[in-house]
């Protein structure tokens, strides 16, 4: 017995040909996304029109003391933000405001460690210990849960890399 893979657009459902250029569009922010980016398959003609429906807006953190001193994002239009500057036309004031500097990252010093349900699972080149591959066996869905949640991939049983990887039983 053979199996056939057919592939199909994620926005229209319609099936893929291997001569369809397909376009990978990958989804990093909407209101229904609850578990990270996530990506769809699409023909070129189908996200053809997408630059044309793009809307000119601002993306802002606004640093106060609502929820707990964590920056909150806001996401308006350009020209509403641009109407809150009523001194200095907003281009201008963007062009010589300060900078912001990322933080520096810190090496640490600290090794992680993967055979705790805190790392278990995370893509890392170092050997799978026994009690990480246990883990991930036994809580799978934590794991996988806590994967999606920080935007990685997750584990897949029926995946013979992950299968091998994590120790679990082949599938024929």
């Amino acid at each position: 017995m053979g199996k056939k893979t057919i592939h199909v657009s994620d926005f229209s459902g319609t099936v893929l040909r291997p001569d369809d250029e397909v376009v990978r569009v990958v989804v990093l922010e909407h209101p229904d996304l609850v578990a990270g980016p996530v990506q769809l398959d699409a023909t070129v003609t189908e996200v053809e029109g997408i630059d044309d429906a793009a809307l000119d807006v601002a993306v802002v953190e606004i640093h106060d003391l609502h929820a707990g001193g964590e920056p909150r994002r806001v996401v308006l239009t350009a020209s509403e933000f641009d109407a809150m500057a009523t001194d200095t036309p907003m281009a201008q004031l963007l062009r010589t405001a300060e900078r912001v500097r990322p933080p520096k990252a810190r090496k640490s010093t600290e090794k992680i460690d993967y055979g705790t349900l805190d790392h278990a699972g995370r893509p890392h080149r170092g050997r799978v210990t026994e009690e990480e591959a246990r883990l991930v066996r036994e809580q799978l869905d934590e794991v996988n849960k806590r994967l999606a949640d920080a935007g990685v991939r997750q584990i897949d049983p029926a995946d013979p890399e992950h299968a091998l990887r994590y120790g679990f039983p082949a599938t024929d």
